[in-house]
């Protein structure tokens, strides 16, 4: 059986400590060693994805920009050291989001992967459910497909429940359960006036919620194709920096999937 290593991770686009943050995001997809890399949130025009893929070596980068006004500061990206063909993007409308997909060979057949990140918003809002509507319809059934991303959206979400109506949860076929939350972790964003303000609204939620100390919840996943058998799927980006229990590879943990086909 061909065997396949998926990593997903939103990045953050905000880099106020990005040169701390790296090194750490670094060294976690060294120990992971994926064969294709799904990030969201790429800072543009720095493109911390490029620069990720040539501290890591091996992967070539497949980018899809936002469109609109955020065309220009914010993108996703595919990292792939599979062989790819036929990169893909797809506008989702709202918010100026998109989804992005690629084509890999794994042994001797194609494996479509992709990579998307959806409306930002508290509810299970109708706009998001059109998104997931567009990305169904997009996506191939002539071969298998990996989808990856932040979906913002918790597992009771009718958004999630469309996705699952054709395809596993990663996570969920491993552990029978979400994990208990992949945002946000604990770290900090600095002292600028909405950080503050963000972090007030966490310890509200989680008050409101009974959710101590601030709120949080599972918004990232990895789906697969009910042909892909999940050997393993676990968070990752787990660890702060050994010197700073604040410094986290990013507001959001990630994902890693071991996959046999």
């Amino acid at each position: 059986m061909a065997e396949l290593t998926v990593v997903s991770l939103n990045l953050l686009n905000d880099l106020t400590f990005w040169d701390l943050r790296a090194p750490l995001i670094v060294a976690e997809l060294r120990r992971l060693n994926p064969d294709v890399i799904a990030l969201q949130e790429v800072a543009l025009p720095l493109n911390n994805a490029q620069w990720l893929a040539e501290q890591l070596g091996g992967y070539t980068v497949h980018l899809q920009p936002k469109t609109g006004a955020r065309r220009e500061h914010e993108a996703l990206a595919l990292l792939s050291r599979l062989p790819v063909t036929a990169p893909d993007g797809l506008e989702l409308i709202h918010q100026d989001r998109v989804a992005q997909r690629i084509t890999v060979r794994v042994g001797d057949a194609p494996l479509v992967i992709a990579n998307t990140h959806l409306l930002a918003w508290l509810t299970d809002a109708t706009p998001r459910r059109e998104q997931v509507r567009r990305l169904l319809a997009w996506l191939p059934r002539d071969a298998p497909v990996i989808v990856c991303g932040d979906f913002n959206a918790l597992p009771h979400f009718r958004a999630i429940k469309m996705m699952r109506a054709r395809f596993v949860s990663a996570y969920f076929a491993a552990h029978g359960h979400e994990p208990a939350f992949t945002w946000p972790t604990p770290l900090d964003r600095g002292k600028g006036w909405r950080h503050r303000a963000r972090e007030l609204l966490l310890r509200l939620g989680g008050i409101a919620l009974r959710r101590t100390p601030r709120w949080c919840g599972t918004l990232d996943y990895i789906f697969v194709d009910r042909a892909l058998t999940v050997r393993a799927c676990e968070r990752a980006f787990t660890q702060p920096a050994r010197d700073n229990p604040r410094l986290y590879p990013s507001d959001h943990l990630g994902l890693v999937a071991r996959l046999n086909w």
